[in-house]
């Protein structure tokens, strides 16, 4: 192999060697010793060397010639910034301190107070003995209590924020304090979900990080399709859109759910919340359809059928063979018992071996009635009117009952009607002039589902 260069050149040490024969290469190290090569033959052998294909990782580096860094000299600044006095117009003219403390389990106002750094005899009194401040002792994990102090423990003020949406605010006012219950801005927030159900609903809004009501609602929302006494099956899932309430970034309570999705035995149900222009809100089908049936499967939220309905049941308490033209959910004792349609009250009171009872008179000669009650709503009377959902009575053990269970019966022209198989009327649709506001309105919340359809579903065991 030749190498071609420049008439009176020097060979290019780096160059050449490389392109030597084995023998050559020995004696050229044996005897010659390579003069180190500048930095700018250096840079230019680089360069030369950029254009060459070579099999392997080239790494390029920038050299500053003649370069000496020199060292930086470094120096420590102390400076002292004096605190200013925060006014909180309570009239106390020392340095004060704001601090917060979160609950915690088995935590005490006196506890809470203690990692406030209070040390208020005064304000300590006060608090133990002030009828304005007994919701302070209502302590929930998580929340957040606030307090002004002053450097030696002196309680200027001091905050807590309710699931309400109110806060109490104690402050000093001249040689004593003052509470009030103040009404707090809230910001709303919309915020996703799904779970997965093994044993009960409960438990799994539970493994979701979700409240109770939002089991509730969910329950409620699908109650005319889905019974959740007996319907639920392992593997069934759903997902919820709701509003979360925040006041100055702490989270108060869960709103509403706005959008929601239950699979039920491989069935998909799918629902949104809308409200017309007149403030009357309902949950809906995706094509504009009511959700809920103009009654509801079960007058409970939650229970257990402890008997159905059957022309021939051996009467615990008679002790005699007689028709059970209704069904019996067991439930604690009171437990709110809804009005499964909407209806004006027919009677309310003691009536026989029903003990408490009312009856409810709806559209089209039906009828349902509600038996051993323990009490009733507040101001319900004969001829009210009453909505679906809305609360009447509470479960007891009045009348022939051997335990707490709620009794109740569906008629049609006064013929009893089995309450689990009667065919139930749809609710009504949205009308056609608010299709467009509906259409607008559901889009976003429906796309929310979609996002969660083929979500991975966390298991906690």
């Amino acid at each position: 192999m030749s190498v071609a260069r420049a008439p009176n050149a020097r060979p290019d040490f780096l160059l050449t060697f490389a392109q030597l024969p084995m023998p050559q290469r020995k004696s050229v190290i044996l005897s010659e010793k390579p003069r180190r090569p500048s930095v700018a033959r250096l840079r230019r052998w680089l360069l030369g060397l950029s254009s060459v294909p070579l099999l392997g990782v080239v790494a390029a580096f920038g050299i500053a010639p003649d370069t000496s860094p020199e060292p930086v000299a470094l120096e420590q600044v102390v400076q002292e910034i004096p605190l200013g006095v925060l006014d909180t117009g309570a009239g106390v003219d020392t340095e004060q301190f704001w601090r917060e403390e979160h609950i915690q389990r088995g935590d005490t106002v006196g506890s809470v107070l203690a990692r406030l750094q209070v040390e208020d005899a005064a304000a300590m009194a006060y608090l133990r003995s002030a009828r304005g401040v007994r919701s302070l002792y209502q302590l929930v994990p998580g929340r957040t209590v606030r307090a002004v102090t002053t450097a030696d423990g002196t309680l200027v003020s001091l905050r807590y924020l309710h699931g309400d949406g109110t806060e109490l605010v104690v402050r000093r006012e001249g040689g004593g304090f003052l509470a009030s219950e103040d009404i707090v801005q809230t910001d709303s927030e919309l915020v996703m979900a799904s779970g997965e159900i093994q044993t009960s609903l409960f438990a799994a809004t539970d493994r979701a990080g979700l409240s109770d009501l939002v089991a509730v609602q969910l329950a409620d929302i699908f109650s005319s399709e889905v019974d959740f006494h007996r319907d639920l099956r392992p593997g069934d899932r759903f997902s919820v859109v709701y509003e979360a309430l925040y006041s100055n970034g702490e989270f108060i309570r869960t709103g509403r759910i706005v959008a929601a999705e239950f699979s039920n035995d491989g069935r998909v149900h799918r629902a949104v919340y809308f409200e017309d222009p007149h403030g009357r809100g309902g949950y809906y089908t995706p094509d504009g359809k009511n959700v809920r049936r103009a009654f509801l499967r079960s007058p409970l939220e939650f229970s257990r059928i402890s008997s159905g309905f059957t022309t021939a049941r051996f009467h615990p308490v008679l002790r005699a063979w007689r028709a059970h033209k209704g069904v019996d959910y067991a439930a604690p004792v009171g437990t709110r018992v809804k009005a499964t349609g909407n209806g004006v009250v027919q009677f309310v009171g003691r009536q026989g071996g029903y003990g408490k009872a009312v009856i409810l008179r709806h559209t089209n000669g039906q009828s349902t009635l509600y038996g051993h009650l323990s009490g009733f709503a507040n101001g319900l009377h004969v001829s009210k009117r009453v909505e679906q959902g809305e609360v009447i009575g509470y479960v007891g053990m009045t009348g022939l009952a051997t335990g707490p269970h709620l009794h109740y019966e569906f008629r049609i022209n006064g013929v009893h009607q089995n309450p689990l198989r009667v065919v139930l009327p749809p609710g009504p649709s949205i009308t056609q002039d608010l299709e467009p506001a509906f259409a607008q309105a559901s889009a976003p919340l429906l796309e929310r589902l979609e996002l969660m359809q083929n979500m991975d579903f966390a298991m906690v065991n």
